[in-house]
């Protein structure tokens, strides 16, 4: 183990406003995260590893540097791949990211500046029917969940996206006057002196009923994607192109195989949506605003050798 860093914070507010609104709210969160090094000759690669909770006696200490110790030898002996179409399993804290990233498209406030591939697809079947996203901030288990939003509006379970069929975007109170609909209390603020945004607040997709190894099992041939890079720079949340920097492992006859380095993952977030082909059990809540699940995605393009 090379490293750890333990996090924690209590916060409490309150809002006033001349509407009439007088709320206040309280939470504490903590985590810790552990990073290992593992060396094969003259190579080394890193891994990290989480544990989550609402106080200290939630974490895991132990699972947290097994999955540190595990990603950083998972990796050594790493090759560029084949170029090719495949079918992918995002390791959930990738899918995490990316639940992050389409999120952002799904905001009022992306929605009014016409910065969302969704504009205009209310009740449209946007993704594979398998799939149904959440945000709901009053789940005691997320990272981020709170009593009330950015606004003083009590936190409630928002469905964005059910069976496949886009739902609903996130509002804050101008926003949804905007839109001619009613605030989703998904107001949010990075201090007491800033005006209110909007956005996602605690992201994750419904599980399903196979874990990871089980999924492998039946994707038979293709990639698990561990980590991405440059997330954000290669994805545009107008027109969904996505590409970024990725490292995993072959997966060949069910089960994983030599590690891979250095390719990177193509597609657009709709054709991703539409091609998800199995949501895994091992939801895992992290230190951001969404959950994580392995997320079997199919017809991807990697670019390697």
């Amino acid at each position: 183990m090379e490293s750890a860093d333990f996090v924690d914070a209590m916060s409490e507010g309150c809002v006033a406003t001349t509407t009439g609104i007088r709320t206040s709210s309280r939470s504490t969160a903590c985590y810790v995260t552990t990073y290992c090094l593992a060396s094969e000759g003259d190579e080394t690669q890193t891994g990290f590893g989480f544990s989550v909770g609402r106080d200290a006696d939630d974490l895991d200490l132990e699972v947290a540097a097994a999955e540190a110790a595990r990603r950083a030898t998972r990796l050594l002996g790493a090759t560029k791949p084949a170029s090719g179409r495949v079918t992918v399993v995002l390791d959930p804290f990738v899918t995490a990211q990316f639940l992050g990233i389409l999120g952002g498209t799904l905001s009022g406030e992306a929605l009014k500046k016409g910065r969302s591939l969704f504009a205009d697809r209310l009740g449209e079947e946007v993704a594979s029917p398998l799939l149904t996203l959440v945000d709901d901030p009053t789940n005691p288990v997320a990272y981020t969940a709170s009593e009330t939003d950015g606004e003083g509006l009590a936190s409630r379970r928002n469905p964005l996206v059910q069976d496949g069929v886009l739902q609903q975007f996130v509002h804050n109170a101008y926003t949804a006057r905007w839109a001619g609909t009613a605030s989703t209390a998904s107001a949010m603020r990075g201090g007491f002196k800033t005006t209110p945004g909007v956005g996602c607040r605690a992201l994750s997709l419904t599980p399903g009923e196979l874990d990871q190894p089980a999924l492998l099992a039946e994707v038979g041939d293709g990639v698990l994607i561990s980590s991405v890079t440059g997330l954000h720079s290669g994805v545009n949340p107008v027109s969904g192109d996505f590409s970024t920097g990725a490292e995993g492992l072959r997966i060949s006859g069910g089960t994983v195989g030599p590690p891979l380095r250095e390719f990177t993952m193509a597609s657009t977030i709709q054709r991703m949506l539409q091609e998800v082909a199995a949501v895994g059990s091992d939801l895992e809540w992290l230190p951001m605003s969404a959950a994580g699940v392995s997320l079997v995605i199919g017809d991807v393009t990697i670019s390697g050798t």
